[in-house]
């Protein structure tokens, strides 16, 4: 039997700046004001830290969830003063009992939650052809990219269902080999297209209690992972070919975006790409 561990948790934010509830005058009167809570998976890096940055900065309350707790540190101290709160969950997503933590973490110390960025994932071993990919890697891409999403989507949604006011959003990251694949990407392209299964399946059984999910597609965001795609990129007829890549940034609005919709109103699916990005007519 699985025993959910403690997480290694910090509040990054000043003293007196943790309360989630505050009161600001309106027409001489005192009114509450609620910050809206999030967690975000992968923070420590990419696009995880770019969301995360911007949703501190627009005054949320963040869960920064990641595998380690440097990166995550860096990510809650390069929001600006002033903004959300912030607290660092050290999960690896593939974890059950880290999950489990993680959500019982933001559930005690922020009270609720109103959105899930499902962000973690990685590509696995990259140029390797099917037949020589080991079963163990495999395994890892999946266990990352799909089974961890849907364990923070399951927490997500309980707590969502629970809660009152009842309701949140959900945000997968999905990428635009959820529609197309690159050449030796078996592992990463099968979990894209399931993580889209994924999201649509939320989104219809999230229907009666208020919950909206969404994916964001997104193509060659300038960050450490696509770092090579600039100097040469395999292409779908054996060539290598550099690749145009987008501000990171403009993800991070896109996400903000659909995160700050009014429940009633949702972006189904998004794609965010670089302009020149061979991937219409990709093949």
């Amino acid at each position: 039997m699985n025993t959910a561990r403690t997480p290694d948790v910090e509040n990054t934010a000043e003293e007196g700046a943790a309360e989630e509830r505050t009161s600001e005058e309106h027409t001489g009167e005192e009114r509450a004001v609620v910050r809206k809570v999030a967690v975000v998976t992968g923070a420590g890096s990419g696009i995880g830290r770019a969301v995360a940055v911007e949703l501190l900065t627009a005054g949320w309350s963040v869960a920064l969830a990641g595998r380690r707790p440097e990166p995550l540190a860096e990510t809650a101290a390069a929001a600006p003063a002033g903004g959300g709160t912030a607290l660092t969950v050290r999960a690896d997503v593939s974890r059950p009992e880290d999950v489990a933590a993680l959500f019982g973490a933001v559930r005690d110390r922020f009270g609720r939650l109103d959105l899930l960025f499902n962000n973690a994932g990685t590509f696995g071993p990259g140029g390797v052809p099917v037949e020589d990919l080991p079963y163990e890697a495999w395994r890892h891409v999946v266990d990352t990219n799909l089974n961890g999403a849907f364990l923070c989507a399951q927490a997500a949604y309980r707590q969502m269902k629970e809660q009152a006011p009842r309701g949140g959003r959900i945000i997968n990251n999905g990428s635009i080999s959820a529609h197309t694949p690159r050449p030796h990407s078996v592992a990463y392209t099968a979990t894209k297209h399931a993580l889209t299964g994924l999201t649509k399946s939320l989104s219809l059984d999230g229907r009666p209690y208020g919950i909206a999910v969404g994916q964001i597609d997104i193509g060659n965001a300038a960050t450490d992972m696509t770092a090579g795609m600039r100097t040469g990129a395999l292409q779908a007829n054996g060539e290598t070919a550099p690749e145009p890549v987008m501000d990171v940034a403009d993800v991070a609005h896109t996400v903000r975006h659909m995160a700050e919709l009014p429940l009633e109103a949702n972006v189904q699916f998004v794609t965010v790409m670089a302009t020149a990005l061979p991937y219409v007519g990709r093949g």
